[in-house]
């Protein structure tokens, strides 16, 4: 694991020579960006990194600042466990596979979750009135109230978050997330139907977390 938190794996190869002889970057992994390594996070992100690397120190540092507004705000819950509770209030009563689906999530990695959210009273499991053997989650009053009180309290760091986004850059910015996001909501799709034919659509599917 190098500095930074990026593995030489996560950027396809070992580390290579830096300087300029190195293979210019590109958009995505590709030739020369199997060889780009991270620098000191200290000295800020290299003009040369190739996006997909800098997407994935993007996403954990926003990860981390994510978990330091909740705490911040003396909330008791995990940002996993207050992302699950936004899917439920946009469809409250679906099914752990539809919310693990909905959240980019493993089944695995969302049963451990929601547990942790039943026992503090946040979520309810019912049992299907039409078939007793399926179980539908369900957000509580307490659940309500600490997204509420999220957005209340929260609002403010994320606004000083952005500040810096020039607002005429931001449609351009706002239709790379988007474009990005369906990508890879396509891309996961794929790659579980995949993995579900190879194994005959039994066992556990793999934690993405691990």
């Amino acid at each position: 694991m190098k500095a930074g938190g990026v593995s030489e794996a996560e950027v396809g190869g070992p580390s290579g020579p830096s300087g300029p002889d190195r293979p210019a970057a590109k958009c995505g992994p590709g030739q020369g960006h199997a060889r780009w390594f991270w620098r000191d996070p200290s000295d800020g992100p290299p003009e040369d990194a190739p996006l997909h690397v800098l997407l994935l120190a993007a996403s954990r540092i926003m990860g981390a600042f994510y978990a330091g507004t909740l705490t911040q705000a003396g909330l008791r819950i995990s940002p996993a466990g207050l992302g699950v509770l936004r899917v439920l209030l946009a469809g409250d009563g679906l099914k752990s596979s539809d919310v693990a689906a909905r959240g980019w999530s493993s089944p695995g990695t969302l049963t451990s979750v929601v547990s942790t959210l039943v026992r503090e009273g946040y979520v309810e499991r019912r049992s299907d009135a039409g078939d007793r053997r399926v179980v539908r989650l369900f957000v509580t009053d307490k659940g309500r109230q600490i997204c509420e009180d999220y957005h209340a309290l929260a609002a403010p760091h994320w606004r000083d978050a952005f500040d810096f986004v020039d607002p005429a850059d931001e449609p351009v910015i706002r239709k790379f997330f988007v474009d990005r996001i369906g990508q890879f909501s396509e891309l996961i799709k794929k790659e579980r139907g995949t993995w579900r034919r190879a194994s005959g659509g039994c066992g556990v599917e793999p934690d993405a977390s691990t």
